[in-house]
């Protein structure tokens, strides 16, 4: 039999494809330590198939796995280039094959009429040979295939079985997913027992009727069987149609699952049954007749140890996970996921586009010249992709619409698979978001639009097509994004932009946000210090650098500021003040009523906790899917420590979970609320200390004679508690008894770009910063004075080379008990770019490791990313307020900051408050020592921290791939005012 490594065909030698189920039948886990060997190229001998062969010199691999991550080679990542000549089919001659043996026996007692042996997963080229005789050949990583292995297995003592898996095939030019270039055998091997009468396949068909609610059960069989579900006295042949009067339906709010069996004469295979109808309605994509609003994500598998080796628990883990931050679907971007992945969310609940393995990215770079996607050569390979995909995931609940595949230009093989698709499983719609003239599919589907365009789309007043019947067509259709909100670094910003959008037009039926996880791969340096690898740090000559890492987990699978942000704006509970008073309950489950959750609430006068109690009913009505009520507040206090007029109040409301449910425990956090009941004064600040300009007549504490008023002392300026250089005006120390050495503040305007201003693939604006200079700008002083008691710097801060500037003007003036510094900035010159930040910078020694502030938190915010973060009184150690993303760059930042300190142990440090808020970022390290961190590792804490108090950020956007900032959020150089109170803490507590 022919390697067949350059034939297009699919598959030599393989049993039909089918649905993917477990049984009481006998089956073998093959999987284990099996020996293997690496060669650099395909045309190694192949004697190892023999059984006399000495394999003792082999290492060993577990199967399954990657071999790159065992020690064999390297992972590459390429984003869209293949990472070898596009020459379709042929592939290189340096070709990474792996040889794998491994003996087995079968168990006493084994009765099988045929045996079958099952591979889950293989990338990307399996040859397979049991006892010497060759059984096939198959392509298709992330599918599984079967071969009947009946006569050449033996009954009695060792089976040889030998595997040959190349890296680089024909099949390659339709793998070029986004993702790892990975090989070897990642999924299960199974020997399946296929007794006599066995089920080869079954096709599950369980439809509702949401006018009646009736269901409709029939499951078609190509073997004699019986259908029984015990709990809806259901006892039938298979392929007879039940109608059943009432049954409850399957949605991802409510994942209703009846347990039945199909028999037959050979074995019984147990059933999970979902009733529910999937269709498009009136131009709407419905689910048991109700519009779907999608809060998906794009999930590819990974792991940081095991590639796309995902163990079962890691995929319940990802289930739980976005179960618990308010997901409800999932596109399986580019390939079908592991079975057991679908598995569970027909149990916990969630929609999936289930996605071919197809990607053909790469030809674009060749101007789609040999695209498969269009060549006759290439059909059966395509068809057979999708039939595999669908016979194999067909049965599963969960699965809504099927995706012919992601990024594979346009041209008649799609249009075959989507033929098949439908004659196979009319039920479900069919996506592809490659072609926009949606010729071959049911919804029309978009990657990264932008808001403008969303809205455009929501109305039916998008750019016509030249064709007026294919345009009207489209114009009817559904549209979902399939990919928005690229979740790469710090981000994504304006997701709330797009929701209210969804919420507003019911074409726009919600989006999946790329992606689910960063794909850092676990790595060490030689003094054992981990990070997370991203693309070029494997020495790959060709790569997309760290655009792999983009998820909304960490590699670890902890979540980013991103998911929580996420979770915020999904929330299917909406709670806030009501028009006319009140609380305002917005219910946007699409199924669901609230009386699953419960409604606390607690009351915070300036961050310290009041009171708190429980909604009850009958204020809070049960209310029904896509209905809204305004509740009543409950009582809350008026005394002076309740609400007084100078405090700021603030009424958090949460919706948790009233009982256990299977994804979370009794209390989880739904959803929440905050309504501002209470004023306060500006700065929302505690008195700063003791001391207050009136009083300041001679020593306090024994230290220095504090002044009111600036008073030169040869090369320093004293006011208040703080001393400046009075050379350049700036601080040097603050506090009059072991006073703190300082050094700042001062303008700065620069941050270390995030991925979304590097925007690889979108509108950059770090390129338009760094040509500017605002990495490296210049501070003139034009002026210390002391003038009406205030001491007075003027500035000019600009970079070289250019005319631009900002004019910077301090005045600094005693306040009680510490200091108060007022910032004018007024631009010269004709700027053409944004800011990245607008503040101060300020350094302390680095023993301040205590950060307390009231303001938004617990986590980090910015202007358009800031809605998971609420009013609240928080606490952290500098180190928990860095958030590591895989490529550093700004984070941590709080945002309207009423006031912060930042202490050493013993509660010595500074008071930071703003007039009324500031943001405040504290760092180990500079911002331009982030800047050039290519690994969170490569940060080192020196002796200082530092401290940035800004008045505004640029927005964060979702430029890495995708739209920039939205001009609400972008921050143009325009004059500005801003001021901060600084206040020295003694400490001794």
């Amino acid at each position: 039999m022919s390697s067949g490594l350059e034939d297009v065909q699919p598959t030599a030698g393989a049993r039909p494809p089918r649905a993917w189920f477990q049984s009481d039948a006998p089956a073998i886990d093959l999987s284990g330590d099996w020996r293997f060997r690496l060669s650099g190229r395909a045309d190694a001998d192949t004697g190892f198939v023999a059984g006399d062969f000495d394999d003792a010199a082999w290492p060993t691999l577990p199967v399954p796995s990657h071999w790159q991550l065992r020690g064999h080679g390297a992972p590459a990542y390429t984003n869209v280039a293949y990472p070898f000549p596009v020459d379709p089919p042929r592939v290189p001659t340096e070709n990474p094959t792996g040889d794998y043996r491994t003996v087995f026996r079968l168990p006493a007692g084994w009765t099988a009429e045929r045996t079958v042996l099952r591979f889950e997963g293989v990338d990307s080229f399996l040859r397979v040979w049991l006892n010497g005789r060759e059984l096939g050949t198959s392509t298709g990583s992330r599918l599984p295939v079967e071969f009947d292995v009946t006569e050449a297995l033996r009954p009695t003592g060792d089976n040889l079985l030998a595997v040959r898996v190349h890296q680089w095939s024909a099949a390659s030019y339709l793998e070029d997913q986004d993702m790892w270039w990975l090989s070897g055998i990642f999924r299960e091997v199974m020997l399946l027992a296929r007794p006599a009468g066995a089920l080869e396949d079954h096709f599950v068909h369980a439809d509702y009727d949401h006018h009646t609610g009736s269901g409709r059960l029939r499951v078609d069989s190509d073997t004699s069987a019986r259908l029984t579900v015990a709990e809806l006295g259901v006892d039938v042949a298979a392929g007879e149609t039940v109608q059943l009067p009432a049954v409850e339906p399957w949605s991802a709010e409510a994942p209703r699952l009846y347990d039945g069996l199909l028999t037959s004469a050979g074995e019984r295979v147990p059933l999970r049954i979902g009733f529910r109808t999937v269709a498009v309605l009136d131009g709407v994509l419905a689910v048991n007749g109700r519009r779907v609003l999608f809060r998906g994500v794009n999930r590819h598998e990974f792991h940081p140890d095991l590639g796309r080796a995902l163990p079962k628990d890691t995929m319940l883990q990802d289930v739980l996970l976005m179960k618990r931050h308010n997901i409800n679907a999932v596109r399986t971007s580019h390939y079908p996921p592991h079975p057991r992945f679908l598995e569970l969310c027909d149990e916990y609940g969630l929609y999936v586009i289930d996605e071919c393995d197809l990607e053909t990215h790469g030809f674009v770079q060749v101007g789609g010249r040999g695209n498969p996607a269009d060549d006759p050569r290439w059909r059966e390979a395509l068809v057979d992709r999708m039939r595999r995909t669908v016979e194999r995931d067909k049965n599963r609940p969960s699965v809504i619409l099927w995706s012919l595949g992601n990024e594979a230009g346009t041209g008649r093989n799609l249009t075959a698979m989507a033929q098949w698709a439908r004659w196979r499983d009319p039920s479900r719609p069919l996506h592809y978001e490659g072609d926009w003239s949606c010729a071959d599919v049911d919804v029309y589907s978009r990657m990264y639009p932008t808001h403008a365009e969303v809205d455009a789309i929501g109305r039916r007043e998008e750019e016509p097509l030249p064709d007026p019947e294919v345009d009207a067509r489209r114009r009817a259709m559904p549209f979902i994004l399939c990919e928005y909100a690229h979740a790469m670094g710090n981000g994504p910003g304006g997701l709330w932009e797009y929701q209210q959008l969804f919420e507003q037009h019911p074409r726009c039926q919600g989006g999946f946000v790329w992606e689910w996880i960063d794909h850092g791969i676990r790595k060490r340096t030689e003094d054992v210090r981990e990070f997370f690898a991203y693309g070029g740090d494997f020495g790959e000559p060709l790569h997309d650098g760290n655009f792999v890492a983009d998820g909304l987990l960490f590699p670890d699978r902890s979540p980013s500021p991103g998911l929580l942000e996420y979770k915020k704006v999904v929330e299917p509970v909406r709670i806030d003040a009501g028009p006319h008073g009140g609380i305002r309950i917005a219910n946007l489950h699409q199924f669901k009523d609230l009386s699953h959750l419960a409604f606390q609430w607690t009351l915070e006068v300036d961050g310290e906790l009041v009171v708190s109690g429980r909604l009850q009913a009958p204020e809070l009505p049960e209310l029904p899917p896509g209905e809204k009520a305004t509740v009543a507040f409950p009582s809350l206090p008026e005394t002076e420590s309740g609400l007084a007029a100078n405090e700021e109040s603030w009424l958090t409301v949460r919706a948790v979970l009233a009982k256990d449910e299977p994804w979370a425990d009794a209390g989880h956090e739904v959803a929440w609320g905050q309504i501002q009941v209470g004023a306060g004064r500006s700065g929302g600040a505690p008195a700063g200390g003791s001391w207050a300009p009136e009083a300041a007549q001679g020593p306090v504490g024994g230290g220095r004679v504090i002044v009111a008023s600036p008073v030169a002392r040869g090369d320093q300026i004293e006011l208040g508690p703080g001393v400046f250089d009075a050379a350049d005006g700036r601080l040097v120390r603050l506090g009059d008894v072991d006073p703190l050495a300082v050094d700042g503040p001062r303008l700065d305007v620069w941050r270390a770009p995030t991925d979304n201003d590097r925007a690889p693939h979108g509108e950059a604006v770090e390129p338009l910063w760094r040509a500017v200079g605002l990495h490296r700008v210049q501070h003139r002083i034009d002026g210390v004075d002391i003038h009406d008691g205030q001491l007075v710097v003027r500035t000019r801060v600009a970079p070289a080379a250019t005319d631009l500037g900002l004019l910077t003007t301090y005045q600094w003036s005693a306040a009680a008990g510490g200091l108060r510094l007022v910032v004018e900035v007024v631009p010269e010159g004709e700027w053409l770019c944004p800011l990245p930040r607008l503040g101060l910078r300020m350094a302390v020694p680095a023993n301040l490791d205590n950060v307390e502030w009231f303001g938004r938190g617990p986590g980090e915010a910015y202007a358009d990313t800031g809605r998971a973060a609420r009013i609240g009184h928080f606490t952290a150690s500098v180190a928990s307020l860095q958030t590591p993303y895989v490529y550093p760059q700004e984070n941590g930042n709080r945002a309207d900051v009423r006031w912060a300190t930042i202490t050493d142990d013993q509660g010595r440090g500074l008071r930071v408050r703003g007039e009324p808020t500031i943001d405040v970022t504290v760092r180990p390290w500079t911002s331009e020592q982030l800047d050039e961190a290519r690994h969170p590792i490569d940060l080192v804490q020196g002796d200082r921290l530092w401290i940035n108090l800004d008045r505004a950020q640029q927005g964060i956007g979702s430029a890495s791939c995708g739209p920039g900032v939205l001009p609400a959020y972008r921050l143009d150089p325009a004059p500005a005012t801003f001021s901060v109170l600084l206040d020295p803490l003694p400490g001794g507590r």
